[in-house]
């Protein structure tokens, strides 16, 4: 995926995967199916959430599929460091499926929808290879959502411009306040969506501190290239919104506040 804004550097590898260990819990409480499904995990990266689906649902058979070989290899690393044996790596392309019809029992989609240009025809597609009765999960952020204090107009403006890099691109940063149209225009029987936020404040100074510089800022510098490129922001600015960004994770008085979404639909 030549366009996806994140890239394919050693740093975000390690963000990837420091990510899905911090919100373990919070997403992936209940990412649990019925014994011995057949789940097809659709964009599976690095393999950083295919660790976490297989150790929950172990007796499970789980197909990872991925349109990067180089993050396909990372996570055939991952697996078989981890010894897990109840997945199966596949190279697709999520937007044309190479499964057919009614081939899966439960879906998953976990940060991916964002980074696609037509999310409605991706559903429809996923909708194609899962199994009447079926379940698809999907969980996506929301830029929109994030607030944070104190809140300076470079740093306000670093992550705006981040937000229309991603927008540039053609893609969704927006995306998780829109998972319960999506599933309902996709035909899908809504069986719940919910918010899965985070706050932080210096009551728990680690978690503060992983969340600013273990996902938000590494994340928003990958957009820093196009946002400049584009004149979104200048280089100036950009400098120094990303060192007040910095800042939030290490101030007393800093708080942040970010959201996910996770949403479940029933094919019928």
């Amino acid at each position: 995926m030549s366009n996806y804004i994140h890239g394919y550097t050693n740093r975000e590898t390690q963000r990837l995967y420091e990510q899905s260990e911090i919100l373990k819990d919070l997403l992936h409480h209940d990412s649990v199916y019925p014994e011995y499904s057949t789940i097809l995990e659709a964009g599976c990266g690095v393999g950083a959430q295919t660790k976490i689906l297989a150790e929950k649902n172990p007796r499970s058979e789980i197909i990872s599929m991925d349109i990067s070989h180089e993050y396909l290899a990372l996570a055939k690393n991952m697996i078989e460091s981890e010894k897990i044996k109840n997945v199966t790596l596949q190279h697709g392309d999520i937007t044309k499926l190479p499964f057919a019809n009614q081939s899966f029992e439960h879906i998953f989609v976990c940060f991916v929808l964002e980074h696609v240009e037509k999310s409605h025809d991706t559903l429809l597609e996923l909708k194609r290879v899962l199994k009447t009765g079926g379940s698809i999960t999907l969980i996506e952020g929301d830029h929109g959502s994030c607030f944070w204090h104190p809140r300076t107009k470079a740093s306000v403006n670093t992550w705006q411009s981040f937000i229309r890099a991603q927008q540039h691109l053609g893609h969704d940063p927006l995306i998780g306040r829109k998972i319960h149209p999506l599933l309902t225009k996709s035909g899908f029987e809504v069986k719940y969506v919910e918010p899965r936020w985070v706050y932080t404040d210096d009551t728990n100074k680690k978690f503060k501190e992983e969340v600013n510089s273990k996902i938000i800022v590494p994340m928003t510098t990958t957009g820093k290239n196009i946002s400049i490129e584009k004149g979104f922001i200048s280089e100036q600015e950009w400098d120094t919104g990303i060192k007040d960004l910095k800042k939030i994770g290490n101030e007393a008085e800093a708080t942040f506040f970010y959201t996910w979404f996770k949403g479940i639909g029933i094919k019928k």
